[in-house]
């Protein structure tokens, strides 16, 4: 396995479901030994989600492997005196502690900002939450959904006749997680100039706004408020959906070069001049009727055929895939960027003999560091899996010195 950037960086996860374990996945790919604290019995409530009953019942969930590969489970109850005691020693040897409770959760059972940087002031505390740590929503519950409908992104996806439409997976926590990734990874950078730790209070909510990016923009510069437009570009035409013979077909004919050179490959090259369509305003204004012309001409090859023919002459389009097609894809293959684990300790055998080539099929993250994929260390943990090795990992960490001085050593494992 690689050097990867962030090897020999210790995190303690005491995170649930999927924004926290999002991030301190990517962590761990990029190289960090990350402990997940778990409640005893219990656990990320993650491993009783998903659609396999059997995994549900064993505390193996597809939502929790899906996010935390090459982690390790250790069970210890912070209500009580000595998993206090543990936990705070945790976090004296600790680099990273991310959690992502309620706003004050972690406070009020001993363990806010200010206990915490006494016991390690190099310490970088990132907590995530639905709307930050203080104003007037923080206490509020929040889920993806109630985050996707407060920033708006309901309000603009579909179309007028079906909006308001939540996006298709989880994007609020996908895009919390990014951003607390982000955050600590930065925070991380600057401790080796300075030696200091740092508290990061990363609000879901706002992280969401931020990556809705020109639709907020757009808005706060010029006033526009952004409409629901189903799958058309606002920003362009012709840009969207189309219908190629045996289905729909993504083209994205943004600059002015490649509709023209799509207007000639469709056998329409008089869309070209039409006073309706020469210009890219004119475009955007009538861009219904130039979708209708655009249809009837590319209805007669299929959309892989369009797909290639475009393409090559330099106009981006391609076929809608289901997510299925998607993770089968060479391009997606071809990078490494699914990897194949053994199923934990205590997977029902039937679970097993269900998944393809009886192994665990995760992602990666898309990133390869000189040349190689990022993915994980070993396979998702069963809950307290690595209970007996508490000792060993202190000790270890013990040993590793304290974090966060300037010309840090390398800790590598």
């Amino acid at each position: 396995m690689q050097d990867r950037p962030l090897d020999g960086v210790r995190v303690l996860d005491l995170t649930n479901v999927l924004a926290g374990p999002y991030c301190t996945y990517h962590l761990m790919l990029l190289g960090a030994e990350v402990i997940k604290i778990e409640v005893p019995g219990r656990g990320d409530l993650a491993r009783r989600l998903g659609p396999d009953p059997e995994l549900n019942r064993a505390k193996l969930g597809a939502s929790f492997l899906a996010q935390n590969a090459g982690k390790k489970s250790v069970e210890l109850d912070l209500k009580d005196d000595r998993g206090r005691a543990t936990f705070a020693e945790l976090v004296t040897h600790a680099d990273v502690l991310v959690e992502n409770f309620r706003a004050g959760v972690l406070d009020r059972i001993g363990f806010g900002w200010e206990r915490l940087r006494t016991l390690n002031p190099a310490l970088v505390y990132c907590a995530i939450s639905g709307f930050g740590q203080h104003g007037p929503m923080s206490q509020a519950p929040a889920y993806d959904q109630i985050i996707q409908g407060l920033s708006g992104m309901m309000s603009i996806t579909g179309t007028p006749d079906t909006v308001p439409l939540r996006v298709g997976f989880p994007v609020a926590d996908s895009v919390g997680g990014l951003s607390a990734a982000l955050a600590i990874s930065a925070a991380l950078a600057g401790r080796r100039h300075d030696g200091k730790g740092r508290f990061l209070d990363v609000s879901m909510l706002e992280a969401s706004l931020s990556a809705m990016g020109w639709a907020v923009s757009n808005y706060l510069v010029s006033g526009v408020e952004p409409e629901p437009m189903g799958d058309q570009n606002a920003t362009a035409a012709p840009s969207g959906t189309f219908d190629a013979a045996d289905g729909p077909l993504n083209i994205a004919a943004n600059r002015q070069e490649q509709y023209e050179t799509l207007c000639r490959l469709v056998g329409r090259p008089d869309l070209i001049t039409h006073p309706d369509f020469a210009e890219r305003e004119a475009r955007k204004k009538n861009r219904h009727a130039l979708n209708a012309q655009l249809n009837e001409a590319l209805r007669c090859r299929p959309a892989g055929e369009w797909e290639r023919i475009l393409q090559a002459a330099g106009v981006p389009a391609a076929r809608i895939l289901t997510v299925a097609e998607a993770v089968a894809a060479d391009q997606v293959t071809g990078r490494g960027f699914l990897a194949d684990l053994a199923f934990p300790p205590g997977t029902p055998r039937s679970a097993v003999d269900r998944a393809p080539g009886g192994t665990l099929r995760v992602s990666g993250n898309g990133i390869l560091v000189d040349g190689e994929p990022l993915t994980p260390t070993a396979p998702p943990p069963g809950l307290g899996e690595h209970n007996a090795e508490l000792p060993e990992l202190l000790h270890r960490w013990r040993d590793a010195g304290r974090p966060g001085l300037a010309g840090v050593p390398d800790r590598r494992r």
